[in-house]
């Protein structure tokens, strides 16, 4: 019999290979400029010139997080008109205005940011999202100072952050963490994104700490792009970027990502992308039995800062 092929091997026979961004995010020496002037960046930076800064999925936000994604190159001056977009849109006076809530219908009820039982209820994945990918694409200027004492500022006390404006809502959300805690780690803020890591870590990155089980089945479904949303492979690849793949604690979401592999990688088990929601490219469609490139690109990366065996490279 013969042996089954390694999921680098594999990969190297789609097509889609060939494109710039996914031999970067394989480890590949590629030019800059083979990014930059890739069909995909092009189509992406198209649909950002649109109205919308957070147009699902098409917005200058969500524009400046692919390319970050994507390995654009840093520090290039074209990318400041949308630099300036995301900046005035995330750092509005709207985010320096605070009042006490009492229940859900009053914390909707004013402009602002409303605090409910002493918690700041806001959407922080916007401003840790635009924290990182500014300092990913060399565009961070004194103003991400800005976006970092925000999210400081807003941080619940089990280290992350909530949306969620019912005051019953105690414990922080993994899809408003996730982001934050990526855009203070790239900003040099490690101790304080660590902090955040626990909200992840004390849960396995998906199960509940009173009972064990799974938080959310989707947790569990592999994505790309991720956008806001979270699964393990996204907590995965964030906890790599903090060199926290060592702690035990993340053994169980590692061993539930290896068991995953389909034919040589790992599937996109379902999308946040629809036609009420485009994105400007396609990223490869979704199967539970067929590899998705960008996926396994991932997977693979995770699995190799893991030093896990079915990520060698």
């Amino acid at each position: 019999m013969e042996p089954t092929p390694s999921p680098r091997t594999r990969l190297s026979a789609w097509p889609s290979e060939r494109e710039p961004s996914l031999r970067w995010k394989m480890g590949e020496a590629v030019a800059p400029d083979d990014i930059r002037s890739s069909a995909r960046v092009r189509a992406i930076l198209d649909a950002a010139a649109a109205p919308g800064v957070y147009a699902k999925w098409q917005g200058a936000h969500w524009a400046l997080a692919a390319l970050a994604d994507l390995g654009y190159p840093p520090g290039d001056p074209a990318l400041h008109p949308l630099r300036e977009r995301v900046l005035a849109a995330w750092l509005d006076d709207a985010y320096y205005v605070e009042f006490e809530a009492s229940s859900k219908s009053t914390a909707y009820g004013r402009r602002g940011m409303p605090v409910v039982r002493g918690r700041h209820r806001c959407h922080a994945s916007q401003q840790g999202n635009a924290l990182w990918y500014l300092t990913r694409l060399g565009l961070a200027d004194e103003r991400c100072d800005a976006l970092a004492e925000r999210l400081l500022h807003w941080q619940w006390p089990d280290g992350g952050w909530n949306c969620d404006k019912n005051p019953a809502a105690d414990t922080s959300s993994f899809c408003e963490t996730l982001l934050p805690m990526r855009g203070l780690a790239a900003h040099g803020l490690i101790t304080e994104a660590k902090r955040a890591a626990e909200v992840f870590l004390t849960r396995r990155l998906a199960f509940r700490v009173s009972d064990g089980s799974l938080i959310h089945p989707e947790f569990t479904k592999l994505h790309y792009p991720l956008y806001w949303h979270y699964d393990i492979l996204g907590g995965l690849k964030a906890l790599a970027d903090l060199g926290l793949l060592g702690d035990p604690r993340c053994a169980d979401a590692l061993d539930l990502l290896e068991s995953l592999q389909v034919d040589g990688g790992w599937p996109a088990h379902a999308r946040y992308y629809t036609t009420t929601t485009p994105d400007p490219v396609d990223w490869g469609g979704t199967s539970t039995r067929r590899p998705n490139p960008w996926v396994t690109a991932d997977a693979l990366h995770v699995l190799h800062t893991a030093g896990r065996r079915s990520g060698n490279r």
